[in-house]
């Protein structure tokens, strides 16, 4: 090959890289082209996201911090339902630009996925029937449990209790409609999400009881595509605004303090660090 074809040959080879890049790093440019965010949420998480049985309209923590992220860019927010196991699967196909979906943030995930600064931070626990004779987590060696599928939840009991014996469905409600139903003798699932069914019961909830250890902790975050920086700048910028305005406060109390259902006495975090243990 003589130097001019070379030449030529490697200049359309950085040319080719150089595009790549371009249309890699463009999800921010094509949002805003587009003028509307998509956001993958649950809607079946109260209060993280769920069906406002008046409007119909899919509300929540999560949906308000998605929402403040779409004013900071400027564009108008729509809101895409998914399942637990879809959300991450769904981020990476490009149906959603972001995730605001009880998404745990940890190293595994990390490899696939990025991920904003820490939203929320809470524990993984274990509700049982108050007559089941189960005072702690380790007595759930060699019993059925039932938990949500594509969740954290499964590896971290098998984790906590190796001979535990899992079963899945699809969402929080159903899981725990199956504890109620005899399907397994324990729910799994995080510590806001048992203490808002458990509330739910009203008069039954006599009947239940959750069991006072963690079996993990977890930090929730908003996905993002992997490599998509200028988009994650964006996003924690939205949130520390949040932080350092007071408005963080204030979505906690909203939908967590001491009017609501599940009456947190206060925040015990704050929005300002997207690193977790190892």
């Amino acid at each position: 090959m003589t130097l001019s074809r070379r030449v030529i040959t490697l200049a359309l080879v950085a040319a080719g890289l150089f595009a790549v890049q371009v249309a890699h790093a463009d999800q921010l440019d094509d949002i805003k082209k587009k003028g509307e965010l998509v956001v993958g949420v649950l809607g079946t998480d109260e209060p993280n996201s769920f069906i406002d049985p008046k409007t119909r309209e899919i509300i929540g923590y999560e949906v308000d911090l998605a929402r403040a992220i779409a004013t900071r860019l400027g564009v108008k927010l729509q809101i895409k339902q998914l399942a637990v196991a879809a959300r991450i699967p769904e981020l990476q196909q490009g149906h959603v630009d972001l995730l605001a979906a009880s998404l745990t943030h940890n190293k595994e995930r990390e490899a696939v996925i990025d991920f904003s600064l820490t939203t929320f931070v809470t524990g993984q626990k274990v509700l049982v029937k108050a007559d089941s004779g189960i005072q702690n987590v380790a007595a759930l060696a060699g019993k059925k449990v039932v938990t949500i599928k594509g969740g954290t939840q499964e590896p971290n009991i098998r984790k906590a209790v190796p001979q535990v014996d899992v079963v899945t469905f699809d969402t929080g409600p159903q899981a725990f409609q199956a504890l109620q139903q005899g399907k397994g003798v324990a729910f799994v699932n995080d510590e806001v999400s048992l203490l808002d069914q458990h509330a739910k019961l009203g008069a039954a909830s006599a009947q239940y009881r959750i069991l006072d250890q963690n079996i993990s902790v977890e930090p929730l975050a908003i996905g993002i595509r992997k490599g998509e920086k200028r988009l994650k700048a964006e996003v924690d910028a939205a949130l520390s605004g949040l932080e350092k305005g007071g408005e963080a406060d204030k979505l906690f109390v909203k939908w967590y303090g001491p009017d609501t259902r599940l009456k947190f006495p206060k925040r015990t975090f704050k929005i300002d660090s997207d690193k977790v243990e190892s």
